[in-house]
C-alpha cells in the first residue's frame, strides 16, 4: 500500500495516545507502520535528501500540527502526550482529521496562515522537507538536462578541459597540469589517455571520453578494455555524453578489469556535485532545534 501522507496519521496518531500517558514517538511510529500493514521496504523509503525515512517525517508533522492545534503536548523530547481538548475530539469520533479540520482551533489557524502559501486554499500533500525535496531535484535534473545539452554542443578541446576538471575535482589525476598531460593526446572528438588513481600515482586509470550522439554499444567498450591491456591497466573509465548499452553493461561485468561507464546523466551530476560549469545561484540553510542545547541535567 501507498505510505499515508502527514494528514492521514493525524488521527491514528491521536488515537495511538489516547489512554493519556507519556508516548515515544519512536515507539509511535513503529506502532502506527504495524497498524498501517507498511512493508519493510515502505519503512525504509527515504526522503530524496536521504536524511530521514519518509514514514517518520509524516508523522513528525502529524504530531506538529496536532500539538499547535492543542490536541497534543510534548512533555519531553520525544514524547507525546493527549490533551484535554484531544480526548474531546476523540469523544466525537471523527472520520478524519486534517488541516481543514484543525483550522477550527484558532492557536493552529494561526500557524498555518504563516506556514501555508496565500495563493493557496487546500494543503499539500507532502510535508514541508518533501516539498523543499522534490522542488531541489526538479530544478536539478533541468540543470542536467541543460548541461547535457551544452556539453553535446562544445568543441573537443572544451570538452577535454572539462573531464580533466572533473576528474581532478573527484580526486584523480593528482594536479590539473599532471591530468592534463596525461590526456587528451587522441584528437578524436574526444580525450584517451592514463591518469594517476591517486595523487601519488600508487595506479593508474585508462580513460577515453566521447561526445557520442548514438548508444555505446558493447564494440566499443570491449575495444576500450582491450587497449587496457596494451598499458597494463586493471581500471578504467569511459565517459560519454549519451548512453550505452545493455550489452555494454553486461559486458563490463563479466570481465576481470575494473571499468566504470559514465554515461551523459551520470556525467552531468557528478559535474552539478563537484560544481564543474554550474554556480551556486541562492542557498537556503534548513535549521531545526538543538534539543541538547536546552539540556539542563548537567546543571
Amino acid at each position: 500500500m501507498a505510505i499515508p501522507d502527514y494528514q492521514g496519521w493525524m488521527l491514528p496518531l491521536l488515537q495511538a495516545a489516547a489512554d493519556g500517558q507519556d508516548h515515544a514517538l519512536r515507539d509511535l511510529t513503529g506502532q502506527l507502520a504495524d497498524q498501517a500493514g507498511l512493508t519493510v521496504a515502505e519503512r525504509q523509503e527515504l526522503l530524496p535528501s536521504g536524511q530521514q525515512a519518509v514514514v517518520s517525517n509524516r508523522i513528525q508533522w502529524a504530531k506538529t500540527y496536532l500539538k499547535k492545534a492543542g490536541l497534543l503536548s510534548q512533555p519531553s523530547r520525544g514524547v507525546i502526550r493527549i490533551t484535554p481538548d484531544g480526548l474531546a475530539v476523540l469523544a466525537k469520533k471523527p472520520a478524519r482529521i486534517d488541516t481543514a479540520f484543525l483550522q477550527s482551533y484558532p492557536a493552529f489557524l494561526a500557524f498555518y496562515k504563516q506556514v501555508q502559501p496565500a495563493q493557496s486554499d487546500t494543503a499539500p500533500p507532502e510535508t514541508p522537507e518533501e516539498s523543499l525535496d522534490a522542488a531541489y531535484l526538479s530544478l536539478r535534473s533541468a540543470l542536467a538536462d541543460e548541461l547535457l545539452e551544452r556539453l553535446k554542443t562544445c568543441s573537443p578541446v572544451f570538452f577535454e578541459r572539462m573531464v580533466v576538471q572533473l576528474l581532478v575535482a573527484m580526486g584523480y589525476g593528482g594536479s590539473l597540469a599532471d591530468a592534463g598531460q596525461a590526456i587528451g593526446k587522441s584528437g578524436d572528438d574526444g580525450i584517451d589517455g592514463i591518469i594517476k588513481e591517486d595523487k601519488l600515482g600508487l595506479d593508474v586509470v585508462c580513460v577515453q571520453a566521447k561526445r557520442w550522439q548514438t548508444t555505446v554499444g558493447r564494440p566499443v567498450v570491449q575495444a576500450f578494455a582491450g587497449s587496457m591491456e596494451g598499458q597494463r591497466a586493471r581500471k578504467g573509465v569511459l565517459i560519454t555524453t549519451a548512453s550505452f548499452s545493455k550489452e555494454a553493461e553486461e559486458y563490463i561485468s563479466r570481465i576481470e578489469r575494473k571499468i566504470v561507464l559514465i554515461d551523459g546523466k551520470r556525467l552531468t551530476e557528478l559535474m552539478i556535485d563537484h560544481d564543474i560549469g554550474v554556480s551556486t545561484a541562492r542557498s537556503y540553510v534548513v535549521k531545526k532545534m538543538d534539543a541538547d542545547y536546552f539540556s539542563e541535567e548537567d546543571g
